[in-house]
């Protein structure tokens, strides 16, 4: 039977949950005004690019809202997350 129990009693799992917790503990949301969305296809590509790039957490896309929301660990790139949804088709016309 397995164990994530060490032989010392401690649990192994300890070290990724305090990682875990810091990461969400550190992470900004930022929402963004995205124009150009009109169906699920949109929000796949633009899902796709952002959540490509580096520190992005979460990705969520409001199609009829026009605003796409970017969870990152620390403050985002605002540069870099216009270039990912520029690159998907779209345009990004500042923060909402």
């Amino acid at each position: 039977m397995s164990s994530c129990c060490t032989p010392d009693g401690s649990c192994s799992t300890d070290a990724a949950e305090a990682t875990t917790a810091t990461a969400v503990a550190d992470a900004t949301t930022t929402v963004y005004a995205v124009s150009g969305m009109t169906c699920g296809h949109c929000k796949t590509a633009i899902t796709t690019s952002v959540s490509a790039l580096d520190g992005v957490i979460s990705v969520d896309v409001d199609v009829a809202g026009g605003l796409v929301t970017v969870t990152t660990g620390g403050a985002p790139d605002d540069t870099a997350i216009a270039a990912a949804v520029e690159d998907a088709g779209y345009d990004l016309t500042g923060r909402a």
